[in-house]
Protein backbone atom coordinates (compact mmCIF):
# COMPACT_ATOMS: atom_id res chain seq x y z
CA UNK A 1 0.00 0.00 0.00
CA UNK A 2 1.46 3.33 -1.09
CA UNK A 3 0.91 5.83 1.74
CA UNK A 4 2.72 8.77 0.15
CA UNK A 5 -0.37 10.97 0.22
CA UNK A 6 -1.09 10.31 3.90
CA UNK A 7 -0.02 13.52 5.62
CA UNK A 8 1.51 11.98 8.71
CA UNK A 9 5.25 12.19 9.18
CA UNK A 10 6.67 8.72 8.43
CA UNK A 11 8.67 8.73 11.67
CA UNK A 12 5.36 8.65 13.57
CA UNK A 13 4.37 5.42 11.81
CA UNK A 14 5.42 1.93 12.94
CA UNK A 15 4.25 -1.45 11.68
CA UNK A 16 3.71 -3.79 14.66
CA UNK A 17 3.38 -7.02 12.68
CA UNK A 18 4.22 -8.33 9.23
CA UNK A 19 0.68 -9.20 8.22
CA UNK A 20 -1.10 -7.90 5.14
CA UNK A 21 -4.06 -5.61 4.61
CA UNK A 22 -7.17 -7.76 4.09
CA UNK A 23 -9.02 -6.22 1.18
CA UNK A 24 -11.99 -8.58 1.55
CA UNK A 25 -12.89 -7.28 5.03
CA UNK A 26 -15.57 -4.77 5.93
CA UNK A 27 -13.84 -1.74 7.46
CA UNK A 28 -10.67 -0.08 8.68
CA UNK A 29 -10.47 -0.13 12.48
CA UNK A 30 -8.95 2.63 14.57
CA UNK A 31 -8.29 1.31 18.07
CA UNK A 32 -8.39 4.51 20.12
CA UNK A 33 -6.68 4.17 23.47
CA UNK A 34 -4.17 6.89 24.32
CA UNK A 35 -5.33 9.70 22.02
CA UNK A 36 -8.90 10.27 23.17
CA UNK A 37 -9.69 13.21 20.88
CA UNK A 38 -10.40 14.16 17.28
CA UNK A 39 -8.33 17.37 17.02
CA UNK A 40 -4.63 16.93 16.12
CA UNK A 41 -4.95 13.16 16.35
CA UNK A 42 -2.37 11.68 13.98
CA UNK A 43 -3.72 8.15 14.37
CA UNK A 44 -7.26 9.18 13.48
CA UNK A 45 -6.08 11.20 10.48
CA UNK A 46 -3.99 8.29 9.24
CA UNK A 47 -6.88 5.84 9.72
CA UNK A 48 -9.36 8.07 7.83
CA UNK A 49 -7.06 8.51 4.86
CA UNK A 50 -6.21 4.83 4.81
CA UNK A 51 -9.93 3.95 4.87
CA UNK A 52 -10.51 6.35 1.97
CA UNK A 53 -7.67 4.79 -0.02
CA UNK A 54 -9.16 1.35 0.53
CA UNK A 55 -12.67 2.66 -0.15
CA UNK A 56 -13.93 1.31 3.17
CA UNK A 57 -15.68 2.88 6.17
CA UNK A 58 -13.72 3.66 9.32
CA UNK A 59 -14.87 2.23 12.63
CA UNK A 60 -13.36 3.44 15.91
CA UNK A 61 -13.11 1.11 18.91
CA UNK A 62 -12.46 2.05 22.54
CA UNK A 63 -12.02 -0.73 25.08
CA UNK A 64 -13.04 0.00 28.66
CA UNK A 65 -11.57 -2.34 31.25
CA UNK A 66 -12.77 -2.20 34.85
CA UNK A 67 -9.49 -3.49 36.26
CA UNK A 68 -6.97 -0.98 34.93
CA UNK A 69 -4.27 -0.87 37.63
CA UNK A 70 -5.11 1.61 40.42
CA UNK A 71 -7.92 3.32 38.50
CA UNK A 72 -11.05 4.40 40.39
CA UNK A 73 -14.30 6.34 39.95
CA UNK A 74 -12.44 9.66 39.78
CA UNK A 75 -10.38 8.50 36.82
CA UNK A 76 -13.17 6.68 35.02
CA UNK A 77 -15.55 9.63 35.15
CA UNK A 78 -13.01 12.12 33.80
CA UNK A 79 -12.07 9.71 31.02
CA UNK A 80 -15.64 8.83 30.05
CA UNK A 81 -16.62 12.49 29.94
CA UNK A 82 -13.95 12.75 27.28
CA UNK A 83 -15.01 9.61 25.42
CA UNK A 84 -18.55 10.99 25.27
CA UNK A 85 -17.16 14.14 23.59
CA UNK A 86 -15.27 11.98 21.11
CA UNK A 87 -18.34 9.90 20.27
CA UNK A 88 -20.31 13.03 19.43
CA UNK A 89 -17.52 14.56 17.37
CA UNK A 90 -16.96 11.33 15.41
CA UNK A 91 -20.67 11.00 14.72
CA UNK A 92 -20.55 14.42 13.10
CA UNK A 93 -17.78 13.04 10.86
CA UNK A 94 -19.99 10.05 9.94
CA UNK A 95 -17.77 7.72 11.96
CA UNK A 96 -19.09 5.31 14.56
CA UNK A 97 -17.33 4.95 17.91
CA UNK A 98 -17.87 1.58 19.58
CA UNK A 99 -17.23 1.51 23.34
CA UNK A 100 -17.04 -2.02 24.75
CA UNK A 101 -16.76 -3.12 28.37
CA UNK A 102 -14.12 -5.76 27.86
CA UNK A 103 -10.57 -6.87 28.28
CA UNK A 104 -9.02 -4.19 26.08
CA UNK A 105 -6.86 -6.49 23.97
CA UNK A 106 -9.58 -9.13 23.59
CA UNK A 107 -12.01 -6.45 22.44
CA UNK A 108 -9.54 -5.23 19.82
CA UNK A 109 -9.01 -8.79 18.60
CA UNK A 110 -12.76 -9.29 18.28
CA UNK A 111 -13.29 -6.02 16.43
CA UNK A 112 -10.36 -6.83 14.11
CA UNK A 113 -12.09 -9.94 12.75
CA UNK A 114 -13.82 -7.81 10.10
CA UNK A 115 -11.02 -5.27 9.75
CA UNK A 116 -8.85 -4.83 6.68
CA UNK A 117 -6.22 -3.13 8.84
CA UNK A 118 -6.03 -1.89 12.42
CA UNK A 119 -4.53 1.47 13.41
CA UNK A 120 -3.64 2.18 17.06
CA UNK A 121 -2.25 5.23 18.83
CA UNK A 122 0.96 4.69 20.76
CA UNK A 123 1.18 4.07 24.49
CA UNK A 124 4.31 3.92 26.62
CA UNK A 125 3.24 2.11 29.78
CA UNK A 126 3.92 -1.56 30.39
CA UNK A 127 0.23 -2.50 30.18
CA UNK A 128 -0.23 -0.71 26.86
CA UNK A 129 2.81 -2.37 25.32
CA UNK A 130 1.47 -5.74 26.46
CA UNK A 131 -1.92 -5.08 24.87
CA UNK A 132 -0.38 -4.04 21.57
CA UNK A 133 1.96 -7.03 21.42
CA UNK A 134 -0.87 -9.43 22.21
CA UNK A 135 -3.13 -7.97 19.51
CA UNK A 136 -0.34 -7.76 16.91
CA UNK A 137 0.34 -11.48 17.31
CA UNK A 138 -3.27 -12.66 17.27
CA UNK A 139 -5.07 -10.66 14.61
CA UNK A 140 -5.04 -11.72 10.95
CA UNK A 141 -4.44 -8.27 9.48
CA UNK A 142 -1.85 -5.54 9.68
CA UNK A 143 -1.49 -3.49 12.90
CA UNK A 144 -0.05 0.02 12.46
CA UNK A 145 0.97 2.16 15.43
CA UNK A 146 0.91 5.97 15.12
CA UNK A 147 2.71 8.16 17.63
CA UNK A 148 0.33 10.96 18.54
CA UNK A 149 0.90 11.94 22.18
CA UNK A 150 4.32 13.58 21.99
CA UNK A 151 5.43 16.46 19.80
CA UNK A 152 8.68 14.79 18.69
CA UNK A 153 8.60 10.97 18.36
CA UNK A 154 10.47 9.16 21.13
CA UNK A 155 13.16 7.48 19.00
CA UNK A 156 13.66 10.59 16.90
CA UNK A 157 14.53 12.50 20.05
CA UNK A 158 16.93 9.92 21.49
CA UNK A 159 17.92 6.26 21.30
CA UNK A 160 18.71 6.04 25.03
CA UNK A 161 17.54 7.11 28.47
CA UNK A 162 18.53 10.74 28.91
CA UNK A 163 20.22 11.92 32.08
CA UNK A 164 18.33 15.20 32.54
CA UNK A 165 16.51 18.02 30.79
CA UNK A 166 19.88 19.54 29.91
CA UNK A 167 20.81 16.51 27.80
CA UNK A 168 17.49 16.21 25.95
CA UNK A 169 16.48 19.85 25.48
CA UNK A 170 18.28 20.57 22.21
CA UNK A 171 17.36 17.16 20.85
CA UNK A 172 13.70 18.17 21.14
CA UNK A 173 13.87 21.88 20.31
CA UNK A 174 15.86 21.20 17.14
CA UNK A 175 13.02 18.96 15.87
CA UNK A 176 9.91 20.83 17.06
CA UNK A 177 9.25 22.74 13.84
CA UNK A 178 9.52 19.50 11.87
CA UNK A 179 6.74 17.79 13.85
CA UNK A 180 4.41 20.63 14.90
CA UNK A 181 2.20 20.75 11.83
CA UNK A 182 -1.50 20.71 12.72
CA UNK A 183 -3.32 17.53 11.73
CA UNK A 184 -5.97 17.87 9.03
CA UNK A 185 -8.78 15.31 8.97
CA UNK A 186 -9.99 14.33 5.50
CA UNK A 187 -13.74 13.85 4.97
CA UNK A 188 -14.67 10.16 5.04
CA UNK A 189 -15.71 8.62 1.73
CA UNK A 190 -17.85 5.94 3.38
CA UNK A 191 -19.79 6.43 6.60
CA UNK A 192 -19.76 3.77 9.33
CA UNK A 193 -22.84 4.87 11.31
CA UNK A 194 -25.00 2.27 9.59
CA UNK A 195 -22.77 -0.67 10.49
CA UNK A 196 -24.71 -2.93 12.86
CA UNK A 197 -22.70 -4.04 15.86
CA UNK A 198 -23.39 -6.21 18.92
CA UNK A 199 -25.70 -4.86 21.63
CA UNK A 200 -22.86 -5.14 24.15
CA UNK A 201 -21.53 -1.67 23.37
CA UNK A 202 -21.87 0.82 26.23
CA UNK A 203 -24.45 3.59 26.28
CA UNK A 204 -22.75 6.83 27.36
CA UNK A 205 -25.91 8.93 27.52
CA UNK A 206 -26.11 8.75 31.33
CA UNK A 207 -22.59 8.60 32.72
CA UNK A 208 -23.56 8.71 36.40
CA UNK A 209 -25.84 5.72 36.00
CA UNK A 210 -23.23 3.86 33.97
CA UNK A 211 -20.49 4.56 36.53
CA UNK A 212 -22.73 3.57 39.44
CA UNK A 213 -23.15 0.15 37.88
CA UNK A 214 -19.60 -0.51 36.77
CA UNK A 215 -17.62 -2.95 38.93
CA UNK A 216 -14.88 -0.42 39.65
CA UNK A 217 -13.28 1.04 42.78
CA UNK A 218 -15.86 3.60 43.90
CA UNK A 219 -13.88 4.83 46.93
CA UNK A 220 -12.44 8.00 45.36
CA UNK A 221 -15.09 10.41 44.19
CA UNK A 222 -14.87 12.53 41.02
CA UNK A 223 -13.70 16.13 41.32
CA UNK A 224 -16.11 19.00 40.84
CA UNK A 225 -13.72 21.70 39.64
CA UNK A 226 -12.55 19.95 36.45
CA UNK A 227 -14.58 18.22 33.77
CA UNK A 228 -13.03 15.84 31.30
CA UNK A 229 -13.11 16.03 27.52
CA UNK A 230 -11.87 17.84 24.42
CA UNK A 231 -14.28 20.73 24.78
CA UNK A 232 -13.24 21.55 28.33
CA UNK A 233 -9.56 21.00 27.51
CA UNK A 234 -9.67 23.58 24.75
CA UNK A 235 -11.64 25.96 26.99
CA UNK A 236 -9.00 25.68 29.71
CA UNK A 237 -6.29 26.28 27.11
CA UNK A 238 -8.04 29.42 25.90
CA UNK A 239 -8.33 30.70 29.48
CA UNK A 240 -4.64 30.06 30.00
CA UNK A 241 -3.54 31.83 26.81
CA UNK A 242 -5.76 34.87 27.33
CA UNK A 243 -5.50 35.33 31.09
CA UNK A 244 -2.45 33.52 32.48
CA UNK A 245 0.25 33.16 29.83
CA UNK A 246 1.54 36.74 30.02
CA UNK A 247 2.82 36.27 33.57
CA UNK A 248 3.37 32.51 33.49
CA UNK A 249 7.17 32.74 33.72
CA UNK A 250 6.87 34.88 36.86
CA UNK A 251 3.95 33.29 38.71
CA UNK A 252 3.92 29.59 37.73
CA UNK A 253 5.84 28.42 40.82
CA UNK A 254 3.73 30.34 43.34
CA UNK A 255 1.25 27.84 44.85
CA UNK A 256 -0.98 30.61 46.20
CA UNK A 257 -1.83 31.86 42.71
CA UNK A 258 -4.02 30.36 40.00
CA UNK A 259 -1.44 30.63 37.23
CA UNK A 260 -1.13 27.11 35.83
CA UNK A 261 -2.43 25.85 32.50
CA UNK A 262 -4.43 22.92 33.98
CA UNK A 263 -3.41 20.85 30.97
CA UNK A 264 -1.88 17.80 32.69
CA UNK A 265 -5.11 15.78 33.21
CA UNK A 266 -6.17 16.43 29.61
CA UNK A 267 -2.76 15.43 28.29
CA UNK A 268 -2.87 12.29 30.44
CA UNK A 269 -6.05 11.04 28.74
CA UNK A 270 -5.05 12.32 25.32
CA UNK A 271 -7.98 14.76 25.35
CA UNK A 272 -5.67 17.45 23.99
CA UNK A 273 -2.54 17.13 21.88
CA UNK A 274 0.89 18.59 22.61
CA UNK A 275 0.77 19.76 18.98
CA UNK A 276 -2.34 21.81 19.79
CA UNK A 277 -0.67 23.29 22.87
CA UNK A 278 2.53 24.13 21.03
CA UNK A 279 0.80 25.82 18.11
CA UNK A 280 -1.61 27.74 20.31
CA UNK A 281 1.04 29.08 22.68
CA UNK A 282 3.92 29.68 20.25
CA UNK A 283 1.87 32.36 18.46
CA UNK A 284 2.17 34.69 21.46
CA UNK A 285 5.49 36.21 20.50
CA UNK A 286 5.15 39.26 22.76
CA UNK A 287 5.20 36.90 25.77
CA UNK A 288 8.42 35.21 24.65
CA UNK A 289 9.74 34.42 28.13
CA UNK A 290 6.47 32.85 29.24
CA UNK A 291 6.18 30.90 25.98
CA UNK A 292 9.68 29.50 26.48
CA UNK A 293 8.84 28.55 30.07
CA UNK A 294 5.63 26.82 28.97
CA UNK A 295 7.44 24.89 26.22
CA UNK A 296 10.02 23.79 28.79
CA UNK A 297 7.32 22.47 31.13
CA UNK A 298 4.79 20.97 28.72
CA UNK A 299 7.05 19.76 25.92
CA UNK A 300 10.65 19.33 27.16
CA UNK A 301 9.93 18.02 30.67
CA UNK A 302 6.94 15.94 29.60
CA UNK A 303 8.82 14.28 26.77
CA UNK A 304 11.78 13.70 29.09
CA UNK A 305 9.29 11.72 31.20
CA UNK A 306 8.20 9.75 28.15
CA UNK A 307 11.85 9.04 27.38
CA UNK A 308 12.38 7.68 30.90
CA UNK A 309 9.34 5.41 30.83
CA UNK A 310 10.20 4.14 27.35
CA UNK A 311 13.83 3.27 28.08
CA UNK A 312 13.65 2.26 31.76
CA UNK A 313 11.62 -0.84 32.56
CA UNK A 314 11.69 0.03 36.28
CA UNK A 315 9.98 3.36 35.67
CA UNK A 316 7.44 2.87 38.46
CA UNK A 317 9.66 1.49 41.21
CA UNK A 318 12.70 2.34 43.31
CA UNK A 319 15.08 0.26 41.16
CA UNK A 320 14.66 2.77 38.33
CA UNK A 321 16.47 5.54 40.23
CA UNK A 322 20.00 6.66 39.29
CA UNK A 323 22.71 4.57 40.91
CA UNK A 324 24.31 7.53 42.69
CA UNK A 325 20.98 8.37 44.34
CA UNK A 326 20.35 4.82 45.55
CA UNK A 327 23.89 4.56 46.95
CA UNK A 328 23.56 7.88 48.76
CA UNK A 329 20.12 7.11 50.22
CA UNK A 330 21.27 3.65 51.29
CA UNK A 331 24.24 5.15 53.11
CA UNK A 332 21.79 7.10 55.29
CA UNK A 333 19.23 4.33 55.70
CA UNK A 334 19.98 4.03 59.44
CA UNK A 335 19.88 7.76 60.17
CA UNK A 336 17.53 8.80 62.96
CA UNK A 337 14.11 9.89 61.75
CA UNK A 338 12.46 11.96 64.50
CA UNK A 339 9.03 11.73 62.87
CA UNK A 340 7.65 8.70 61.03
CA UNK A 341 4.11 8.61 59.65
CA UNK A 342 2.01 5.72 58.40
CA UNK A 343 0.65 5.75 54.89
CA UNK A 344 -2.84 6.18 56.38
CA UNK A 345 -1.76 9.36 58.17
CA UNK A 346 -0.18 10.69 55.01
CA UNK A 347 -3.13 9.80 52.82
CA UNK A 348 -5.57 11.62 55.14
CA UNK A 349 -3.30 14.70 55.46
CA UNK A 350 -2.71 14.24 59.19
CA UNK A 351 0.85 15.41 59.70
CA UNK A 352 2.31 18.21 61.81
CA UNK A 353 3.15 20.23 58.66
CA UNK A 354 0.36 22.60 57.60
CA UNK A 355 1.88 23.17 54.14
CA UNK A 356 2.21 19.46 53.45
CA UNK A 357 -1.33 18.87 54.69
CA UNK A 358 -2.60 21.60 52.38
CA UNK A 359 -0.86 20.01 49.40
CA UNK A 360 -2.30 16.58 50.18
CA UNK A 361 -5.75 18.10 50.75
CA UNK A 362 -5.53 19.84 47.38
CA UNK A 363 -4.81 16.47 45.80
CA UNK A 364 -7.68 14.78 47.63
CA UNK A 365 -10.19 17.47 46.63
CA UNK A 366 -9.13 18.44 43.12
CA UNK A 367 -7.23 15.51 41.66
CA UNK A 368 -4.29 17.85 41.13
CA UNK A 369 -1.48 19.34 43.19
CA UNK A 370 0.44 22.50 42.42
CA UNK A 371 3.72 21.51 40.78
CA UNK A 372 5.99 23.26 43.24
CA UNK A 373 4.12 21.78 46.19
CA UNK A 374 4.36 18.34 44.61
CA UNK A 375 8.14 18.56 44.94
CA UNK A 376 7.88 19.57 48.60
CA UNK A 377 5.23 16.88 49.17
CA UNK A 378 7.53 14.15 47.91
CA UNK A 379 10.64 15.36 49.70
CA UNK A 380 8.97 15.42 53.11
CA UNK A 381 7.70 11.86 52.77
CA UNK A 382 11.32 10.72 52.32
CA UNK A 383 12.07 12.41 55.65
CA UNK A 384 9.03 10.86 57.39
CA UNK A 385 9.40 7.24 56.22
CA UNK A 386 11.41 4.39 57.72
CA UNK A 387 13.14 3.64 54.43
CA UNK A 388 13.47 5.43 51.10
CA UNK A 389 11.90 2.40 49.39
CA UNK A 390 8.73 2.66 51.48
CA UNK A 391 8.60 6.41 50.82
CA UNK A 392 8.79 5.78 47.07
CA UNK A 393 6.07 3.12 47.17
CA UNK A 394 3.74 5.32 49.24
CA UNK A 395 4.19 8.35 47.03
CA UNK A 396 3.47 6.37 43.86
CA UNK A 397 0.44 4.75 45.52
CA UNK A 398 -1.06 8.03 46.78
CA UNK A 399 -0.39 9.88 43.53
CA UNK A 400 -1.84 7.10 41.41
CA UNK A 401 -4.94 6.85 43.59
CA UNK A 402 -5.93 10.52 43.79
CA UNK A 403 -4.28 12.38 40.94
CA UNK A 404 -6.11 12.68 37.63
CA UNK A 405 -2.73 12.52 35.94
CA UNK A 406 -1.37 9.68 38.06
CA UNK A 407 -0.47 6.29 36.55
CA UNK A 408 1.36 8.32 33.93
CA UNK A 409 4.96 8.97 32.80
CA UNK A 410 4.83 12.47 34.31
CA UNK A 411 3.48 11.08 37.58
CA UNK A 412 6.14 8.39 37.89
CA UNK A 413 8.92 10.83 37.01
CA UNK A 414 7.50 13.45 39.39
CA UNK A 415 7.92 11.00 42.26
CA UNK A 416 11.31 9.75 41.09
CA UNK A 417 12.62 13.32 40.75
CA UNK A 418 12.19 13.71 44.51
CA UNK A 419 14.71 10.85 44.86
CA UNK A 420 17.30 12.30 42.46
CA UNK A 421 16.08 11.36 38.98
CA UNK A 422 16.96 14.02 36.38
CA UNK A 423 18.78 15.94 39.11
CA UNK A 424 22.37 16.14 40.40
CA UNK A 425 24.02 15.38 43.74
CA UNK A 426 23.82 18.16 46.34
CA UNK A 427 25.52 18.80 49.67
CA UNK A 428 25.28 15.70 51.86
CA UNK A 429 22.92 15.76 54.85
CA UNK A 430 21.18 13.27 57.18
CA UNK A 431 18.47 10.98 55.72
CA UNK A 432 18.66 12.57 52.26
CA UNK A 433 22.32 11.98 51.59
CA UNK A 434 23.09 13.94 48.44
CA UNK A 435 19.46 14.16 47.30
CA UNK A 436 18.13 17.70 46.94
CA UNK A 437 16.48 18.88 50.18
CA UNK A 438 13.45 21.12 50.67
CA UNK A 439 11.91 22.53 53.85
CA UNK A 440 9.11 24.82 55.01
CA UNK A 441 11.47 27.75 55.55
CA UNK A 442 12.34 27.63 51.86
CA UNK A 443 8.65 27.83 50.96
CA UNK A 444 8.15 30.81 53.26
CA UNK A 445 11.15 32.65 51.80
CA UNK A 446 9.84 32.30 48.26
CA UNK A 447 6.06 32.63 48.64
CA UNK A 448 3.25 33.97 50.78
CA UNK A 449 2.22 30.53 52.00
CA UNK A 450 -0.84 31.88 53.80
CA UNK A 451 -2.32 32.48 50.34
CA UNK A 452 -1.89 28.82 49.49
CA UNK A 453 -3.44 27.70 52.77
CA UNK A 454 -6.39 30.03 52.14
CA UNK A 455 -6.75 28.79 48.55
CA UNK A 456 -7.00 25.17 49.69
CA UNK A 457 -9.45 26.13 52.46
CA UNK A 458 -11.68 27.84 49.90
CA UNK A 459 -11.66 24.71 47.74
CA UNK A 460 -12.66 22.68 50.78
CA UNK A 461 -15.56 25.05 51.45
CA UNK A 462 -16.75 24.65 47.86
CA UNK A 463 -16.91 20.90 48.45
Amino acid sequence: MNNDNIRIHPERIQLLNNKKIKMDKEYVLYWMQSSQRTKDNHALAYAIQLANQLNKPLLVYFGLTTNFPEANRRHYQFMLEGIKDVQTALRDLQIQLVVLLTDVAEGAIKMAQQAAVVVVDRGYLRIQKRWYHQVAQRIACQLVQIESDVLVPIEVTSNKQEYAAATIRKKITSQMDKFCEAVILSPVNKESLSIVLPDSQLDLSNLNELLDNLPIDQSVQPVSILKGGMIEANHQLQVFVTKKLEHYHTFRNDPGLNSLSMMSPYLHYGQISPVTLYNKVIQNRKFAESVATFIEEVIIRRELSMNFVYYNQDYDNYNGLPQWAKISLDKHRSDDRPIVYTVEQLESAKTHDCYWNAAQTELLLTGKMHGYMRMYWGKKVIEWSKTPQSAFEWLVCINNKYSLDGRDPNGFVGVAWCFGLHDRPWKERPIFGMIRYMNDKGLERKFDMSMYIDKVKSIHQLK
